[in-house]
């Protein structure tokens, strides 16, 4: 089964927003994993607009199952990182001031700083995985930088399955296939959501991991969060 990680960056919007701990994002955590996630995802940003530094280290000691801290490798986040050691860290090479990430890795111009990067990570015990596009080339690249696994950035998936244009799928298809051909694990995640997550996961062999925030959150403000995730669990099995 793949498993599922949620991604609570926009419960920490929502707190924010007010000032305060409401929602807490602690509580928030605990819940998703006792309704049956099987990991907690956050992205923190240098300007800290949803998760805090602060909300990084205080959910090492919350998250039970897997723990997975995306963002760019800059010195704040790398130093946050490697100080809390969670499960997996998702390399993103997105700016301080993008909404949302919005591009995988260049593996082959970037191949050198990223191999740095990753082997430090890795001396630490930490697992390792790139955010990177279907790119074949790109993904050769990938698994000389000694990573652990890459994520599938899926924008370009969502946006056309949601066309009705299913043959989108061939391309991610491919990548998988020759990810774990090179000895890559395969994660995904961006756009997933109720509507499309079971074709996608039919449709990528060995898929470890999704990570699920933006749908998750906005899907569980009509149908509730413990809905939600076992609907996710469901169309995952």
């Amino acid at each position: 089964m793949t498993k599922l990680s949620v991604n609570i960056n926009k419960i920490a919007t929502l707190r924010n927003s007010r000032g305060g701990n409401v929602p807490n994002l602690l509580k928030v955590a605990q819940d998703m994993e006792r309704f049956g996630a099987q990991g907690i995802t956050i992205h923190p940003r240098p300007d800290e607009r949803h998760i805090r530094y602060q909300d990084a280290r205080d959910l090492k000691n919350i998250v039970t199952n897997e723990y997975n801290i995306e963002g760019n490798p800059v010195k704040s986040f790398m130093d946050l990182v490697l100080s809390i050691k969670p499960t997996q860290v998702t390399l993103v090479p997105d700016a301080e001031d993008a909404i949302t990430s919005n591009a995988g890795w260049d593996t082959i111009t970037q191949q050198s700083f990223l191999k740095e990067v990753i082997q430090e990570f890795q001396q630490n015990g930490i697992r390792t995985s790139i955010f990177i596009d279907t790119d074949l080339h790109l993904m050769e690249a990938a698994a000389k930088t000694g990573t652990d696994r890459i994520e599938l950035y899926t924008e370009h998936f969502a946006s056309e399955f949601a066309k009705g244009n299913k043959s989108v799928i061939k391309s991610y298809t491919d990548a998988a296939i020759l990810a774990h051909n090179l000895g890559l694990g395969i994660n995904a995640g961006h756009d997933l959501s109720l509507d499309n997550i079971q074709f996608f996961k039919e449709n990528i062999p060995n898929l470890a991991e999704v990570s699920i925030g933006h749908a998750l959150i906005c899907e569980s403000l009509y149908l509730g969060f413990e809905n939600v995730v076992n609907m996710y669990l469901h169309k995952l099995q």
